[in-house]
């Protein structure tokens, strides 16, 4: 998926898979997690949720990650999710999908009611651009993805999920399955998503 015209290079960064969440802080993550969820969850708890968390701690991290832009957010949103799903009935079979629903629900969520904060990683990628280039244009490529995550906000809801589900590496089919879409609209969805984003950025760029 190519987000081509005004933003378009901004907005395939914002959504490429983020470093911060890969490697060997994927384990140390995943311990962190387990034991504040072990912390947090108290009275009944689904028997397959440590199952479930290991498989899928990861998905549900990245999902959030590509909305905000900020491993520790993300994390605190995994852990609001993942408390969700504890108390749920979901079927086990649906977790997946579910999970990476509810993550972009609740990262976008952090993203319209202006919540997000600056986070400690941005302003590290800001001092770490300005060891290579100057300061300036450190400062203009974290302005241009701060635009795109707002211009994703925007995008009316199912837009926007479907676009974050696919930028995560959702199939097609899994997409389809976790929204109750037709596998055949996915496309079409995924395309008028990028095409508003693309129009929400042209738009506020030149009001501005």
């Amino acid at each position: 998926m190519d987000l081509v015209g005004h933003g378009g290079a901004a907005a395939a960064a914002v959504l490429a898979p983020p470093g911060a969440v890969t490697g060997a802080a994927e384990g140390r993550d995943e311990r962190k997690q387990r034991v504040a969820l072990s912390g947090s969850i108290r009275g009944a708890v689904r028997a397959d949720l440590d199952e479930i968390f290991r498989r899928d701690y990861q998905r549900v991290l990245g999902v959030a990650a590509r909305v905000l832009g900020s491993r520790d957010q993300a994390e605190d949103v995994a852990q609001e999710v993942f408390l969700s799903f504890g108390r749920s009935s979901v079927p086990a079979g649906e977790a997946r999908g579910w999970l990476c629903v509810a993550a972009a629900h609740t990262a976008l969520n952090l993203l319209r009611t202006g919540r997000r904060r600056a986070s400690r990683e941005e302003a590290t990628a800001v001092a770490d651009d300005a060891v290579v280039s100057d300061v300036a244009e450190a400062v203009v490529t974290l302005e241009e993805r701060n635009r795109v995550r707002a211009a994703l906000a925007r995008l009316p809801r199912r837009q926007a999920v479907t676009l974050v589900l696919r930028y995560s590496g959702l199939s097609y089919a899994d997409v389809a399955a976790a929204l109750d879409l037709s596998p055949g609209s996915v496309g079409t969805t995924v395309r008028r998503a990028e095409s508003a984003l693309r129009k929400e950025l042209s738009h506020h760029a030149s009001s501005d």
